[in-house]
């Protein structure tokens, strides 16, 4: 009975790694699925060793908007001069509207 769990623990080990990885679900279905062969099972644990990749953000840059008494940064609010191509206080890229 212990070399059954033993084995059984050596067997999901891809699964137990990679337990709190945003693809957790799929590493133990092919973990389940493929790991009686020893590609899958490689595939599976490489793939459990593997980091995370972070979203991508779209950056867009920011516009200037008139106030009543000058023009803002719609990123950070910071007042900006006119025909200023980076904000001077965030360094958003201003677009200028027209």
């Amino acid at each position: 009975m212990t070399l059954l769990i033993i084995g059984a623990c050596f067997y999901f080990l891809p699964t137990i790694i990679g337990f709190r990885k945003r693809n957790a679900g799929a590493i133990f279905v092919l973990n389940l699925l493929l790991g009686w062969t020893i590609v899958g099972w490689i595939v599976a644990l490489v793939w459990a060793l593997t980091q995370d990749v972070e979203p991508r953000t779209i950056l867009i840059p920011a516009v200037a908007v008139p106030t009543a008494r000058a023009w803002t940064c719609t990123a950070c609010r910071a007042p900006v001069v006119a025909g200023d191509a980076f904000c001077p206080s965030c360094g958003t890229r201003i677009a200028w509207p027209g």
